[in-house]
């Protein structure tokens, strides 16, 4: 009987995982000595009460949706691109390069923000490529790799902003000196928020998806991830295509980078990857690695994430309540699709 309606019941098993997820989060919630309908009100007013914070979602949006976009790739051919945090810090150190290098300069403001983006790919596909390399040829776990390039990159950020780049006559955590207005990218009327941040976010998850469902390399891909040996022996040269997964997914977090200093900070900061990494790998696990899910489930989760910045103002609660929320649902849905996948295995 499972089997024969296994997309209903997959269905049903996630929409019970969300609400489990809901009362577990109320539980905290009434814990803390909360109530848990003021709080989930006030979270989506937080992030639906004024077009400013509906913009701010969007904000959020576009750098979560790059990113976890790239890391389907590395799920792809099995691999987890823990170091995806260090990928996105690499992509703004080599934006803010080029812009600090041609902001005096007479070359057109757009071209130095296309030339900005693409050094924050070469940044981040460059930082991937050590991962990779640990990975493939010196038989270091990506997780452990990618740990410890993050914990690198986040250093060699603190040294430019306190060093070579610290701000004239000081070094503050602020980040460096903001760019000049003219190498903002250009944003809606008086909101935070660019157009072409979203043309860029959109356009990367449907390329991402041809990629994988309509290309022989993500048919490849797909094939190193489910059995490399297997793989292997059918003539498919593993070792390239997880290093191109890592190149991909790199340059994916590089441009998430180049967006952050481009278009949200107008500087380098010291946390200027704003936990996104991380995040990415949170939504690519609760949409089961699945593209054509990404960008309404990365949304939701920036809408807990903006919508939750008001709790401590209003309710005097932290602002984490959304993050238990998130990590709730990924770990509540997991279990659930264990639970689904025992139960069809029965009948």
């Amino acid at each position: 009987m499972l089997k024969s309606n296994s997309r209903w019941v997959g269905l049903s098993f996630r929409l019970g995982a969300i609400l489990l997820a809901l009362l577990f989060t109320a539980i905290v919630i009434l814990v803390s000595n909360a109530n848990p309908i003021a709080v989930f009100s006030n979270i989506i007013n937080g992030a639906f009460g004024s077009v400013d914070n509906i913009a701010n979602v969007f904000v959020a949006w576009v750098p979560l949706l790059v990113v976890t976009s790239g890391l389907l790739v590395t799920f792809a051919a099995g691999l987890w691109n823990i170091g995806i945090e260090g990928q996105i810090t690499l992509g703004a150190i080599f934006t803010t390069f080029v812009l600090r290098s041609l902001q005096n300069s007479s070359v057109s403001p757009t071209i130095i923000l296309i030339l900005g983006i693409l050094a924050g790919i070469v940044g981040g596909a460059l930082w991937a490529s050590l991962a990779g390399a640990l990975k493939i040829y010196g038989g270091v776990s990506e997780i452990f790799g990618g740990l410890g390039l993050n914990f690198v990159a986040t250093a060699i950020t603190l040294w430019l902003i306190f060093g070579p780049w610290k701000r004239p006559g000081i070094g503050s955590m602020s980040g460096t000196q903001p760019f000049p207005d003219t190498l903002f990218m250009p944003v809606i009327g008086e909101l935070r928020l660019s157009i072409w941040t979203i043309i860029i976010g959109v356009a990367g998850i449907i390329l991402v998806y041809v990629l994988l469902n309509g290309t022989y390399f993500g048919l490849r891909l797909k094939a190193v991830g489910k059995n490399m040996r297997s793989a292997f022996l059918l003539g498919i040269p593993t070792n390239r295509y997880m290093m191109l997964s890592f190149l991909i997914c790199g340059a994916f977090a590089g441009i998430a980078g180049a967006l952050q200093v481009e278009a949200v900070y107008h500087r380098l900061t010291p946390s200027i990857s704003s936990g996104y990494g991380f995040l990415g790998l949170l939504v690519a696990m609760l949409v089961n690695y699945q593209a054509i899910w990404v960008a309404p489930v990365a949304l939701f989760f920036a809408i807990l994430n903006i919508g939750s910045i008001q709790l401590p103002i209003v309710l005097q609660l932290d602002s984490s309540l959304g993050g238990v929320l998130q990590e709730a649902l990924v770990l509540i849905v997991i279990m659930m699709e264990g639970v689904r996948r025992r139960l069809v295995k029965k009948e």
